[in-house]
């Protein structure tokens, strides 16, 4: 049977918790009956992860700490409880299935459970942990394409599911680090269904969608056809790399060719023709403290390999798993790394798919493009209002669905239909 999932102690105040490679995101909502409100957003560098991953448990609570101490000291709320993503190379997936016979006359949650339950019941490795059940299609006698069976007549009733499973030693590293900041973790969260939750609109991934996350590490894709998240893989390339090219190719410290791709990043042949003219050269601090002035184009002829070599990878992640094509609606792009300028204009080109930057919050309503695009969160403004955020909304949320079960405020919550199943060592482990 499925727990479920605990009320915030703070009453309707959730709090998502996105450590990531380069950043420790803490985002504050208050859950209404009007919506979400974003309370404060805190941002802070990232210590202690390499590719997704804890490497120091130590340096990762510290930043968590510096995190949710400053969102505290915004809002005079003092945070206990969150929703924490996880991604990394160690996350794995695949498909199972399960039937079960109708007790009554119509099928009812519990059966919907017990089906789900039976399509839970493979081997899994014991260094791994079965994060996410995630029902993909019902079947109700033969009848395939069944979202939602519960109220249904039937005899039998099948399921087929995405199992996501992580390494059992990295999520418990990732929650002994929110123990030692002092902070108990409610559930976990794959960070693609968080970003997905924030960025992609109904018809979306109902047609069918890419969603790819460009994180610090590694970059995470998420498929979804009909509703249901279909696929889902991790890539070993993230921001980072690109940064990494600049520090080589210019020889240059690493923070300094972070500050330089944020501010100059861009691939040449791509961007709008306005950036690339605004700027011809550029200052830059060489490692030994000296600065020079080189022209704006070596930047660009830097980022463009890499951004080629990433696209590649993406396409042919896409290309393997779909087959005749699932992504019918295109490529949502999310992550720092997704605004380096004229890279989605290069992904149109190599993927031959339609692009946009998935944003975490709504257009205007009077916006043509109002539809769909983001969520339905308010108070997320200004600078905040960014890819970068995507997936410490998209936990606002996934914990918004979890005490407003009505959900009026969250008109497709992929969270609905997704059963979380996680396992007594975890709950043993967030009681400690």
């Amino acid at each position: 049977m499925m727990e479920k999932r605990r009320r915030n102690s703070e009453g309707n105040i959730i709090v998502g918790l996105d450590v990531g490679t380069t950043k420790i995101c803490a985002i504050m909502g208050d859950v209404n009956e009007d919506g979400v409100t974003v309370l404060a957003v805190s941002s802070h560098p990232s210590n202690g992860l390499r590719k997704g991953v804890v490497i120091d448990i130590e340096a990762t609570a510290n930043s968590i700490k510096k995190a949710v101490a400053d969102i505290e000291e915004k809002t005079g709320t003092g945070v206990r409880e969150v929703y924490v993503g996880i991604a990394g190379s160690h996350i794995k997936s695949f498909n199972s299935y399960g039937a079960i016979g109708i007790k009554g006359k119509e099928v009812t949650h519990e059966d919907v459970e017990r089906a789900i339950d039976s399509a839970s019941a493979v081997y899994v490795p014991l260094d791994r942990e079965i994060l996410h059940v995630l029902p993909t299609d019902f079947i109700l006698d033969g009848q395939d394409g069944i979202k939602d069976p519960v109220g249904m007549a039937g005899v039998r009733l099948e399921v087929n599911v995405y199992i996501v499973t992580g390494a059992v030693t990295s999520v418990q590293n990732l929650l002994k680090c929110c123990e030692r900041a002092g902070l108990e973790v409610i559930d976990i969260v794959l960070q693609p269904l968080a970003s997905a939750e924030a960025t992609l609109n109904p018809y979306e991934r109902d047609m069918g969608v890419a969603l790819v996350d460009i994180g610090g590490g590694t970059t995470d894709i998420a498929l979804y056809k009909d509703e249901w998240l279909r696929h889902t893989a991790v890539l070993g390339i993230g921001g980072n790399h690109f940064t990494n090219d600049i520090s080589i190719g210019l020889r240059v410290p690493f923070p300094e060719a972070e500050r330089i791709k944020k501010k100059y990043g861009s691939v040449s042949s791509f961007a709008p023709s306005q950036e690339m003219n605004g700027t011809n050269d550029v200052d830059v601090v060489a490692i030994d403290g000296q600065v020079r002035t080189i022209p704006a184009k070596y930047i660009s002829e830097i980022l463009q390999p890499r951004s080629e070599e990433l696209l590649e990878l993406i396409k042919q992640e896409i290309q393997a798993f779909q087959g005749g094509g699932i992504a019918v609606s295109g490529v949502i792009l999310t992550g720092g790394s997704s605004l380096l300028s004229g890279f989605d204009r290069m992904a149109e080109a190599v993927l031959s798919m339609p692009v946009r930057i998935g944003y975490p919050v709504k257009a205007p309503r009077e916006d043509p493009g109002y539809e769909g695009r983001g969520a339905d969160i308010q108070g997320l403004n200004g600078e905040f209002n960014s890819p970068i955020y995507a997936t410490g909304v998209g936990l606002v949320l996934y914990g918004a669905g979890s005490i407003m079960p009505d959900e009026k405020m969250l008109s497709s919550n992929v969270f609905n239909r997704i059963v979380a199943k996680m396992t007594g060592w975890f709950r043993r482990i967030v009681r400690k």
